[in-house]
Parts: C-alpha cells; structure tokens; sequence
C-alpha cells in the first residue's frame, strides 16, 4: 500500500456538510491524511486523504458554493 507521502497527481474535491465529521467516516476505512482540515476562510475548509489504492480525494465545505448551488436551482 502507498503512503501519504507517495501520492499524487491532481487532486479532486467532492463538496460535503461537515468536513471533520467526513474525515472521522474515512479513516476507519482505510483513509490516510494527505492534507490536514485547513480553513482557507469565510467558512471554505478543506483536507485531502489518501485512500487504499492511493488516491488523492479532497473534501470541502465552501458555503459561496452551496449559494451558487441554490441560485442554479431550477425555478429559483
């Protein structure tokens, strides 16, 4: 198995409600941390894992994205 360390390429950030809470869910699974939870913010955080086949999925919380999420809603 690779460690944090070996990962790369780039890295993909799936939008999630609670970026502590998906970390604690990952880790038991196997998730490695590649990048530790960072607040970058206005309430945009983000961390990144390594998972068992090495892959680099990021994980965010971005509230001016969930807003573009509402105003994009159809018949909004």
């Amino acid at each position: 198995m690779q460690g944090p360390s070996d990962a790369g390429g780039a890295i993909i950030h799936r939008h999630v409600d609670d970026v502590a809470q998906t970390l604690d869910t990952l880790r038991p699974m196997g998730a490695e941390e590649h990048e530790e939870q960072k607040d970058r913010g206005s309430g945009f955080v983000t961390a990144s894992v390594v998972d068992p086949l090495g892959n680099v999925p990021g994980i965010m919380h971005n509230p001016h994205y969930l807003e573009i999420q509402r105003t994009n809603l159809p018949g909004s």
